[in-house]
């Protein structure tokens, strides 16, 4: 028997990361001498890895610049943190989400764009590091919504496609869940809406992180 996995996105899921993002957009872009990007559209990247995010964000530009403003986002969000002010705030019900998951004997996962130290800082900073069997970040993976993730987790877990869920907040995660053949869950919470969400393959999207655990046990 194979197990039960439940695999997060991190940012817009979990977390409410948009502030810090958006500043450390602000900040590389502004040192690299552009106009600072609209807040909303930087929130439109959030979940692709730093490189596909800045071809998102200047689809004119060449690689070079792409790879430049990467490198300054990730400065940018290290000098945030080292002045005190990354919050990542979890989003209300995400904790008793994950209590119940675990209580009813689902493995858990993340998989993110951010990096792994990043990660590690977050889930460590809320109590939730110990939670998680399987971490899989940017650093060691194609951007979503490449299936590589999600099939890495797995393979962690000892889950197949047909017992784990993907969880998350763009249309971005719910296009990798359809590419690896498992269920995607979208939730309302984050940066993309509910329709994007459906759109991309959501099989249901939850208003609150109860509704998920909800869903769960009706198919069972």
């Amino acid at each position: 028997m194979t197990n039960r996995l439940a695999i997060f996105d991190c940012d817009g899921t979990l977390v409410d990361s948009g502030a810090n993002i958006c500043l450390a957009m602000e900040d590389c872009f502004t040192r690299a001498g552009l106009p600072s990007p609209p807040r909303e559209r930087t929130r439109r990247v959030v979940g692709l890895s730093l490189y596909e995010a800045m071809q998102a964000m200047l689809p004119e530009a060449e690689p070079g610049m792409h790879l430049a403003l990467a490198e300054d986002y990730k400065l940018a969000f290290q000098r945030l943190r080292g002045r005190g002010l990354v919050e990542e705030p979890l989003y209300d019900g995400v904790v008793e989400l994950i209590e119940e998951l675990d209580a009813d004997g689902w493995l858990l996962g993340v998989a993110t764009g951010k990096s792994d130290r990043g990660l590690r800082l977050c889930l460590e900073r809320h109590g939730l590091h110990p939670r998680f069997v399987t971490l899989q970040t940017a650093d060691r993976h194609p951007s979503k919504p490449h299936p590589s993730m999600i099939e890495q987790a797995m393979a962690d877990a000892g889950a197949a496609p047909e017992t784990t869920l993907m969880i998350g907040d763009t249309s971005f995660d719910m296009a990798m869940a359809r590419a690896a053949g498992v269920t995607a869950i979208g939730v309302a919470w984050g940066y993309h809406s509910a329709a994007e969400l459906e759109a991309a393959g959501a099989h249901f999207i939850a208003s609150r992180p109860a509704d998920i655990n909800a869903y769960i046990k009706a198919l069972v």
